[in-house]
């Protein structure tokens, strides 16, 4: 009970608030710019769901946004800008669960909000919303989302990680470039989530709920692949030495 309270109390604090409000403000800005990347692409090129340069500007949209999203937080909250990154982290560690799941609404609120104002700035024109092609499973677009979302959050973790050194400008490009790469890759089949709360919103805010279940469970469930995988088997932190653990005690850590 007293650790659940030490974790309810660390959660309000003013540094968790900050943390709080960078996610909002990242996952607005992304979301921002990748939904209306896409209401761009279609607005100017009506036949854009065949037309390959659209996908193009979508996903260097995509890449560009986060990489910025993610950079911009980084120092304050961790640049997550993204549910199934939080669970990953959540699963690895490193954010307790009430902070998660105010990070979780944080995202989803600022998503939500980048929606409906592209929504009443561009004069009702349609939120475009994620989906999966008639011929292929629920089943199948949440594999494919689990999967691009585990190569998204591997990367994270491999970008965050302080025995590779500090993360500096190299590591949210790295997170925005696998981000538009898996866009390139399943655009045509699932539209390149790996997100939860970009699908929330534009689902929400756009009229359809439609397949909403594969943008949740895939990428929650490649999220939480990635942060056990390296965190515990590939790169697992290693056990201190007795000596040091012994000096550590001694100096009151």
């Amino acid at each position: 009970m007293a650790s659940l309270k030490s974790r309810l109390e660390h959660s309000v604090t003013p540094t968790a608030l900050r943390s709080y409000l960078a996610e909002f403000i990242s996952t607005f800005l992304f979301v921002f710019a990748a939904v209306g990347a896409t209401m761009s692409t279609r607005k100017m090129m009506p036949d854009a769901a065949s037309d390959s340069s659209s996908l193009v500007a979508i996903a260097v949209a995509n890449a560009f946004a986060l990489s910025v999203a993610v950079y911009i937080a980084a120092s304050i909250s961790g640049g997550h800008v993204n549910p199934a990154v939080t669970f990953g982290m959540a699963i690895g560690g490193h954010i307790s669960i009430p902070m998660a799941i105010f990070y979780w609404i944080s995202q989803t609120f600022g998503s939500v909000m980048a929606c409906v104002l592209l929504r009443v700035t561009t004069v009702g024109q349609h939120i475009p919303t994620h989906s999966i092609p008639h011929e292929m499973t629920g089943f199948g677009a949440a594999i494919l989302e689990g999967v691009m979302t585990f190569a998204l959050v591997y990367t994270v973790y491999a970008a965050a990680d302080p025995r590779r050194g500090s993360m500096g400008a190299i590591g949210p490009l790295a997170i925005g470039l696998v981000a538009g790469a898996n866009v390139l890759a399943s655009g045509p089949f699932t539209g390149g989530s790996m997100n939860p709360s970009y699908s929330f919103g534009s689902a929400l805010v756009g009229g359809s709920f439609k397949n909403q279940a594969v943008y949740w469970i895939g990428p929650l469930i490649g999220a939480s692949i990635a942060g056990i995988l390296y965190e515990h088997v590939i790169f697992p932190a290693e056990p201190e030495p007795d000596s040091l653990r012994g000096i550590a005690h001694g100096v009151g850590f």
